[in-house]
């Protein structure tokens, strides 16, 4: 380990660890509540003017757009896992990790698909916005099937701080009034296409318990907390110069910057967590300088990681003084434990003949979907496999390069031809599956191998499991009995889950719980081991559920904050 070089004299009341959706929402939660925080991100900052691209123009590309990556690109030499992402492509890859720089290990028969960003905001740039509450169906899931560990908050617990991140945020979506889905507080919802209502009609006739929603999203459709209501363009994986959609450097890390309690510092790469020997409690955190590798310490009176799922969990495993051998948080051998990834995108995908020759209707501009609540498990239970899943997809009618590409001409005639006349609409109806926590799916500290900066990586070895594998079989026959009964034609089957990671939907290895013996944290997101530590993102969660997690990650951030606040004054942290 090297010698720190450089100790910082200010000690701050908090070090929150990543700038991203749930470290933007710390800094504000923690700052307008009064606490001198510091934000240390491991990437560089941005410039939403030079970093994001969602105006430009195939023309505006060095290879016009059309350059995508995946193993042996030539385009992406230095992102074999990122560039498998959809918007790791040329208007995007800048905004995902360096692999050679940043690696990991895995089992070779066991693929993990890292997915990360390193950059103020980090994913918050690019991620789907898909914003869902989880319900009692979740938190009390253990309860239910009897599988497992109950998280230790119950969703009423929780409600009122999800109103809180919505009021903020601007989730827009339509009241449903669904047990297993609860209603948020939604800004005007988006509008379904032709489509997506012959699909809803014919679900709703034919399958009792089955609903077809339109998408809850975190981009909003009217002026919301002085951000300017969603244009349109449709490329929101290429960041958004208006902030329209939700995203830490839009909102919250503004927000905390204007109380002037925070201080942001890019190029940090956090090596592990600072101990103090007479106390046994955190006095700050280890930082290399990502541009000159330089080693630095800064001290504070609490650290939130928010790092994001797996790089949280890695400063806790690389964090080995002398009372913790096994890393932070690790006594009791369950941290790294329990890591958990949609299994995903099992569905179908096709064509509407009844749509055929449909006029130009604007929809691919419109960066949301529809989605279908879970239904297994819920009014009854399923013989094959217990939790459930979701599923997302749309028809829309979109701007394709393909079509371009095979259509005769140029000029006016072109473009009209192109956007106006597609022989075919097609659909999409693809599935999120939860994955059960099992204690064999898990990360640990690699013996030998370090990353760019001399830092431990991280060995990951995850598969899903044969309840998935169960569900994945019921998930191919109800999507494709629903599209029939629609009349829409299959024409395409996603038959096998992606590997863990590449849902983007990491959560679990340093989960809650309400015993000290099964789990890292207690209910208020503070590590057992250390008390003033606390860990706020998807490394929190003690079970997944089939919805997006941010939101709820947000939720936990902000309601751990004002515990942690409220402790401090007391002098209890």
């Amino acid at each position: 380990m090297q010698n720190s070089r450089n100790t910082a004299k200010q000690v701050y009341d908090a070090i929150v660890v990543g700038s991203g959706a749930t470290g933007g929402y710390a800094a504000m939660a923690l700052t307008q509540r009064g606490m001198k925080v510091l934000v240390l991100e491991a990437g560089r900052d941005i410039d939403p003017m030079k970093d994001f691209t969602e105006h430009s123009f195939p023309y505006d590309m060095k290879y016009r757009g059309l350059a995508s990556g995946g193993p042996g690109s030539k385009f992406a030499p230095r992102q074999p896992i990122q560039s498998r992402c959809y918007a790791a492509n040329e208007y995007g890859a800048h905004l995902f990790v360096d692999d050679i720089d940043n690696p990991y290990t895995t089992p070779d028969d066991k693929p993990f698909w890292w997915i990360r960003g390193r950059q103020v905001g980090g994913r918050s740039l690019t991620w789907g916005r898909q914003s869902y509450r989880l319900s009692d169906y979740e938190f009390k899931a253990a309860e239910r099937d009897g599988f497992g560990e109950p998280w230790p908050i119950s969703y009423k617990e929780l409600e009122p701080y999800y109103d809180a991140v919505e009021d903020f945020v601007g989730i827009s979506g339509s009241y449903e009034n669904l047990p297993q889905l609860p209603d948020s507080k939604f800004l005007p919802a988006m509008k379904m296409t032709c489509g997506e209502h012959l699909l809803k009609k014919a679900v709703e006739r034919n399958f009792k318990n089955r609903k077809v929603i339109i998408g809850r999203a975190a981009i909003l459709t009217q002026r919301h907390q002085g951000r300017a209501a969603c244009h349109w363009c449709g490329h929101c994986d290429r960041g958004c110069t208006t902030a329209s959609y939700y995203s830490s450097p839009g909102s919250t890390l503004p927000a905390a910057q204007k109380t002037g309690r925070m201080t942001l510092r890019p190029h940090s790469v956090v090596r592990e967590i600072l101990i103090d020997n007479n106390t046994g409690k955190a006095k700050g955190v280890r930082v290399i300088d990502q541009r000159t590798k330089q080693d630095y310490e800064f001290l504070a009176k609490v650290v939130v990681l928010c790092a994001s799922t797996l790089e949280s969990t890695r400063i806790l495993l690389n964090t080995k003084p002398r009372q913790h051998p096994n890393g932070l948080g690790n006594s009791n051998d369950v941290l790294g434990r329990y890591l958990m990834d949609h299994a995903f995108p099992i569905g179908v995908g096709g064509i509407v003949p009844q749509l055929k020759g449909q006029e130009y209707d604007y929809s691919d501009g419109r960066a949301n979907g529809i989605y279908v609540p879970k239904f297994r498990n819920v009014f009854d239970k399923h013989p094959n496999f217990i939790r459930g899943y979701g599923m997302q997809g749309g028809v829309r009618m979109g701007y394709s390069y393909a079509r371009a590409k095979n259509t005769q001409g140029f000029g006016a005639e072109f473009k009209k031809q192109v956007r106006e006349a597609p022989e075919e609409l097609f659909f999409s109806l693809n599935c999120w599956g939860e994955m059960l926590p099992r204690a064999e799916n898990r990360v640990t500290i690699h013996p030998t191998k370090v990353d760019k900066w001399g830092i431990p990586v991280l060995h990951i070895e995850a598969q899903h499991g044969d309840n998935e594998r169960a569900m994945i079989k019921d998930m191919l026959e109800t999507t494709s009995e629903m599209v029939t009964a629609a009349g829409f034609k299959i024409t395409s089957q996603n038959t096998e889950a992606a590997p863990p990671g590449f849902c983007i939907h990491e959560t679990g290895t340093a989960r809650m719980g309400a015993d000290k013996k099964t789990s890292v944290l207690n209910k208020w997101n503070q590590l057992w081991d250390v008390k003033n530590v606390f860990v706020t993102d998807g490394a929190a969660f003690t079970s997944q559920g089939c919805q997006n997690p941010t939101l709820t990650m947000m939720a936990i951030t902000l309601r751990a904050c004002d515990w942690l606040v409220e402790e401090s004054k007391k002098g209890n942290i």
